[in-house]
């Protein structure tokens, strides 16, 4: 055969033409077959694996079923005996806290009753001034009358004083309770404080007096109190009524003042007698004095109390005194310092500019927080 028939043969020959498509789609049968394969796998371990996942899930859960069944019901009552133990516990500490609490709070008391705190039915005008330091310009030296107040800084000018014969009589407002006197419920009084101020020469009394209390049938009840006098309250009421018209002025109530202000001033010297009803309220304290309800010139006016704030309307015109108490025997303020300082201002005309330049009430009021700009 010559080489065109080869040539020819080649091309037109079916089984060659045949043959190569049948090779190419035998190895697409195979990779379909495996790629078919490899999904089975696939599928049989996604399920393999599913089945352990259900295994071990049983598995815990019947680990904590066991657990639950078994143990929860032992590891309950250790933990009711642990509270019931500690329930105990929290008594006991509880109980002792309050045991202590008490003793304390007894204690407590105790110190507030011999110190002279606790004074008996006083005003709560009077009660808060325990916290109230007197000022300094009132608190002289222990020595003689003459040491105690500087009279000779008596202003030579005639404007400021004139003679006795021109000016009317000076009116002096007095408080009670720890200005004149100290009173004590008889039953809470401690003895050492009455044995020390009676061994030391103070004058007392006891008397009975009408509480704002009720007893049970509605009778009102009857207290029984402690009074002591401050030294040289007799003297001292009985020479200033020789310059001075005086005026009883207390934030207590009637029941309790009235018997006592009828002991201590047998003579009748008070002209007036004013009790917590007198009083007003304002913003800044309640029962508070107004001197205004006694004259509408107060140039000569004068009100002594151991509680500035009881004379805060009108500062210009009050003399803040040192609170008095039954553990202050040897006191002299009545005598040594406010006696001869009321003899000074009766010589002036006007009181308040002398009471100003002394204690600078105004603006003592102004710390506490109280303008005074329209007093």
């Amino acid at each position: 055969m010559t080489w065109s028939n080869q040539r020819h043969d080649h091309h037109h020959n079916p089984e060659i033409k045949v043959h190569i498509p049948h090779q190419i789609l035998s190895k697409q049968k195979q990779k379909q077959s495996q790629n078919l394969s490899n999904r089975e796998h696939k599928n049989t371990l996604d399920s393999q694996l599913s089945n352990l996942n259900q295994s071990n899930i049983k598995i815990k859960l019947s680990h904590y079923k066991n657990f639950n069944s078994s143990k929860l019901i032992h590891l309950m009552a250790e933990l009711t005996q642990a509270e019931v133990a500690y329930s105990h516990r929290s008594i006991q500490v509880w109980r002792t806290l309050l045991n202590w609490l008490a003793f304390f709070f007894q204690i407590f008391a105790k110190i507030l009753r011999a110190l002279g705190h606790h004074p008996l039915l006083s005003s709560s005008a009077s009660a808060s001034t325990h916290a109230f330091k007197p000022l300094q310009v009132v608190e002289l030296p222990e020595t003689d009358s003459s040491a105690t107040v500087d009279i000779g800084a008596v202003r030579d000018s005639g404007d400021d004083v004139v003679s006795e014969e021109r000016l009317q009589k000076l009116t002096v407002v007095l408080d009670l309770d720890e200005t004149l006197v100290c009173a004590y419920e008889t039953s809470s009084l401690p003895v050492t404080l009455r044995n020390q101020a009676t061994g030391a020469g103070l004058k007392w009394f006891e008397m009975e007096c009408l509480s704002s209390d009720k007893e049970c049938e509605g009778k009102p009840k009857i207290n029984h109190v402690t009074v002591f006098e401050r030294p040289g309250l007799r003297e001292f009421l009985k020479q200033l009524s020789e310059f001075a018209d005086l005026i009883l002025f207390t934030a207590g109530l009637e029941g309790y003042a009235r018997p006592l202000v009828d002991r201590i001033d047998g003579e009748n010297l008070f002209s007036l007698r004013l009790y917590r009803p007198s009083t007003t309220s304002t913003e800044y304290r309640e029962h508070v004095k107004d001197l205004s309800c006694l004259s509408k010139d107060l140039c000569r006016t004068v009100i002594v109390d151991n509680n500035p704030f009881s004379f805060l309307l009108q500062p210009l015109n009050g003399i803040p005194c040192i609170p008095f108490s039954a553990g202050q025997p040897h006191d002299n303020q009545l005598l040594n310092v406010l006696l001869p300082l009321l003899k000074h201002l009766s010589l002036q005309k006007d009181v308040r500019p002398e009471l100003y330049e002394r204690f600078h009430m105004p603006e003592w009021f102004q710390k506490q927080g109280i303008p005074t700009s329209g007093l």
